[in-house]
């Protein structure tokens, strides 16, 4: 049996989770629940990042100890991940002082590249982040603006990444280290081709405590992004362990296109480094927009928190949503209206409707019993292509084709009409393959909408129908 590693990033916990998070959260779940359908091995990682100046000075602001601050936020987002009824199997923070204790041997791994330099430039104090100079806006140097960059001098830590460019550059060019979109490669490799800079990796310690020390200097603490990009092999037990000899090379890295450098830059670097290898896919999704493509932000009051959602239409009616009508390669709106039409269109009248309707006539014409059900045949090649293109949103589109097509038999195949005759080997025969559909259809749609595929199972999967309690998506009760 092979083994199949994937992870989320780890989101950063200075704010609320927010859905673009979710939907990334809900993108690894479709490949670590379709690697089980296949048989295999999974390990599905998920976290938090919760070292640095935001996380210290947003816990002060608050009158908390910045562990009380990240314990509180971190919960946060594990409960998200029940929300959205996510499997992933590990959920490591930052502060696990296991975590910390393998941040500190893989820095120790790490000297080789690492050397003590003063630092003069910009440093993005809202994203945490050292700016390098080909990368820096020129309006954000200027003191009056909002999110102006502050000129830092000070003695760090360097990491030598500028010595692998070109090793890098040549795994993203023969796939070896696979990264998709294509839009998003082509970037990674146009800043690959104008250099990477060495970078720094440490803060003085007077000017931020809560960070990992350095090993063997009690005046710097280890970068927040730096050390948080080590999570991914830490969470397996680099470098002993026997999870890090079977999972790693990871299968796929989900991340957002906002940090697409520090994965398919800076990490890739630090892997070479350590003589361990680059994982297999780098999947980099774009944004959620409001209605119209506008930023959501809490200053426009257009942001939309996943459970608003999940508490009007459920937990699997977002998972559609967000895995099917965001594009998975652009970014993507959401609204209201939008979400309305998906359920009430869609799931309800399109999925619940074949449901309701196979069922009840079965109820009505067989006394529920269903037959000999023959096996389904379409073609699942096209979906299983999307999925692992990490094309979700195609992959959807693929199983609602046979949605349709299954309204569209119904249709012209009248079971009803039949019933008239009072042919029953014909009418047996339709029903049957009616319930041969929606069985395929569960078993396609069980990555993406699990609850979903039980409850198909649950009432056709016995021989005889067992009708649920309610309509399979209920407008009345879910879409007001």
């Amino acid at each position: 049996m092979s083994n199949y590693y994937v992870t989320t990033s780890i989101p950063y916990v200075n704010g609320d989770p927010h859905i673009g998070f979710a939907m990334e959260l809900l993108q690894a779940d479709v490949l670590a629940r379709y690697a089980r359908a296949q048989k295999k091995n999974v390990v599905y990682s998920a976290g938090t990042d919760e070292h640095g100046t935001k996380i210290a000075q947003r816990a002060e602001e608050l009158g908390k100890t910045p562990k009380a601050f990240t314990d509180e936020m971190s919960a946060k987002f594990r409960e998200l991940g029940a929300l959205l009824n996510v499997s992933y199997d590990r959920f490591i923070r930052t502060t696990d002082p296991g975590h910390e204790q393998r941040a500190q041997l893989i820095w120790k791994n790490l000297k080789k590249d690492i050397y003590k330099a003063k630092y003069v430039g910009w440093y993005d104090v809202r994203q945490e982040e050292f700016v390098p100079e080909g990368q820096v806006d020129p309006e954000r140097t200027k003191p009056d603006h909002p999110q102006a960059y502050q000129r830092l001098e000070e003695e760090n830590y360097f990491f030598a990444l500028s010595k692998y460019a070109a090793g890098i550059r040549k795994a993203i060019e023969s796939n070896d280290f696979e990264i998709l979109p294509k839009t998003r490669r082509n970037e990674i490799l146009a800043l690959l081709n104008r250099g990477l800079e060495d970078i720094s990796i440490s803060r003085p310690k007077n000017k931020l405590d809560w960070g990992i020390p350095v090993p063997g200097d009690n005046t710097q603490v280890m970068y927040v992004w730096f050390e948080a990009l080590m999570n991914y092999i830490t969470v397996l037990g680099y470098p002993e362990h026997e999870d890090f000899k079977k999972y790693w090379p990871a299968d796929v890295q989900v991340v957002g296109k906002d940090i697409s450098r520090f994965h398919a830059a800076i990490w890739p670097g630090m892997l070479m480094s350590l003589e361990i290898p680059l994982p297999k896919k780098l999947f980099i999704h774009s944004f959620i927009n409001a209605e119209g493509g506008v930023k959501m932000s809490k200053s426009l009051g257009n942001v939309v928190a996943p459970k608003e959602i999940v508490d009007k239409y459920g937990v699997d009616a977002f998972r559609y949503y967000f895995l099917r009508h965001i594009p998975s390669y652009e970014d993507g709106e959401f609204s209201w209206e939008r979400m309305e039409q998906a359920y009430n269109n869609e799931l309800a009248n399109e999925l619940g409707n074949a449901v309701q309707r196979t069922a009840t006539m079965i109820m009505k014409y067989q006394n529920g019993i269903i037959g000999e059900v023959p096996e389904a045949s379409h073609d699942s090649a096209p979906i299983e292509v999307a999925i692992e293109r990490c094309q979700f949103d195609r992959a959807l589109e693929a199983i609602w084709a046979q949605v349709r097509g299954l309204n569209q038999y119904i249709e012209d195949a009248k079971p009803w009409e039949i019933a008239k005759k009072d042919d029953q080997d014909h009418l047996r025969e339709v029903l049957a393959y009616q319930v041969s559909c929606l069985l395929e259809i569960a078993n396609l749609l069980e990555p993406f909408l699990p609850d979903t595929a039980v409850k198909i199972r649950n009432v056709f999967d016995q021989g005889i129908v067992r009708p649920l309690p309610t309509t399979l998506f209920p407008k009345e009760e879910k879409a007001e």
